[in-house]
């Protein structure tokens, strides 16, 4: 291991962040801020597609939608897995993985002339990628490496997928209409190659491979397998393990639940349909990815922010006005009438709050079920994100072509996060930081 060349530039960079008084925490979190922001678009890419997809090959969008919606189910159910996979292998293996994956999905695609061939490939492939690089990798870095300053990685590493938008969106959607949607693939390949060199570089799987402490803590210390925790055994079994029992609890199933309406109101019906929907009110894609990286702008500034929040408030309350505010802001998007004003008015007011749910969860999750654990059972909390997602991605997509509309998801999808804002508050309070909560059963 001390021949290996990527960990004696490790060792380096560590030894120069130190004279600078950082920690090198923060460098692991930029490759994996770039990492997530990459996958980011591999993900978002094909709500730019539909159009072309079906110009080309003459698909109808509930046929398109059914094979995003196995992208998006699996996406979210190899969360808990790739947690598991995370703690027995090292993140910096299951990464690196998953990239390889993803990109060998969307080359494989180039040639792609039937259904089947894009569900096996956007749907399984790189469901399967993107499901390994997903918000598990994020919570899972940031719990490993932060001890002071978490929510804020956490809200960092979440708003990549925003910036992820913001950078790749409207690159595709400009590249797609000028020189074909093969292109756009072709791009995300090359952006995937450079957060490959970025992890064998400078990704470590703990900070005790360097000899260092989690920043905030003054020595390093390795914590102890607990049994389950997927650290040691078969790594399917940590994962199911740690559902078996945070099953048996209240706050799971509240939190799950929450994280499905959460699914349903952004990544299945926004980043999917969103464009498709422009294209209703004769908004074309370019114009349509536009609005959406605008909404990233908003988005990172209301994640980061969300993350610096949950470090100092109650994060219950904070997850309130941040479902009950985009409940509201998808419904007024019907009465907008697409205008630049409307448009602009819901790309601030949703934009803001797009993922900024996900640093309180995490911080739930961890003061519930503890450190070592938080990975593997917000895993499954946030499959239920994705099955949320995948839920809406098929169902809007049937409005779009048995209604001629979508009206009635966007309707659904407000009222749900309506209710997840109720929801979130028959949570009691957590106990506080360092303070053992009496049962991880008791919400």
């Amino acid at each position: 291991m001390a021949t290996d060349p990527t960990l004696r530039l490790s060792d380096a960079v560590a030894t120069g962040f130190a004279r600078r008084g950082l920690h090198y925490g923060w460098a692991v979190a930029g490759v994996t801020f770039l990492t997530m922001l990459v996958t980011a678009g591999a993900v978002g890419a094909p709500g730019v597609l539909i159009l072309p997809l079906q110009k080309e090959f003459g698909w109808d969008t509930a046929t398109i939608g059914s094979a995003l919606a196995v992208r998006l189910v699996l996406f979210g159910l190899m969360g808990p897995f790739a947690a598991a996979l995370m703690n027995r292998y090292g993140p910096r293996r299951i990464v690196l993985l998953a990239l390889g994956l993803i990109a060998g999905g969307l080359l494989a695609s180039l040639r792609m002339t039937q259904v089947w061939q894009l569900v096996l490939l956007w749907g399984v492939v790189v469901g399967i990628g993107t499901g390994l690089t997903a918000l598990v990798l994020g919570a899972t870095v940031a719990t490993r490496w932060f001890s002071r300053s978490r929510g804020l990685v956490v809200g960092l590493l979440t708003a990549s997928s925003a910036t992820g938008q913001l950078v790749v969106l409207p690159l595709l959607a400009a590249l797609t209409e000028a020189l074909g949607w093969r292109a756009a693939l072709l791009v995300i390949c090359g952006l995937l190659l450079a957060a490959g060199l970025g992890v064998v570089a400078l990704m470590r799987d703990r900070p005790e491979d360097l000899g260092l402490a989690p920043y905030g803590e003054t020595r390093p210390t390795v914590a102890p397998a607990t049994p389950g925790s997927g650290a040691t055994g078969p790594s399917a079994h940590g994962a199911l393990s740690a559902l078996r029992d945070a099953a048996g609890t209240r706050v799971f199933w509240v939190l799950f639940a929450t994280f499905f309406i959460c699914g349903a109101s952004t990544n299945g019906l926004i980043q999917t349909h969103f464009i498709p929907l422009c294209a209703d009110y004769g908004i074309g894609p370019v114009q349509g990815a536009s609005v959406l990286a605008a909404m990233g702008v908003f988005d990172f500034i209301g994640t980061v922010a969300s993350g610096w929040l949950s470090d100092r408030y109650d994060n219950r309350w904070l997850l309130f006005w941040y479902y009950g505010l985009r409940g509201l802001s998808l419904m007024f998007l019907p009465f907008s009438d697409f205008s630049f004003v409307g448009l602009s008015l819901f790309a601030v007011f949703y934009g803001l709050d797009w993922i900024a749910t996900v640093p309180p969860t995490v911080r739930l999750t961890a003061a519930r079920f503890g450190r070592e654990r938080a990975n593997l059972v917000f895993g499954w909390v946030f499959a239920g994100h994705q099955l949320g997602a995948a839920t809406i991605a098929y169902g809007a997509g049937l409005s779009r072509t048995e209604l001629a509309t979508y009206l009635p998801a966007f309707f659904a999808a407000g009222a749900l996060c309506l209710a997840a804002a109720g929801l979130i508050l028959t949570l009691g309070r957590p106990a506080p930081q360092g303070v053992p909560a009496a049962t991880p059963a008791r919400a």
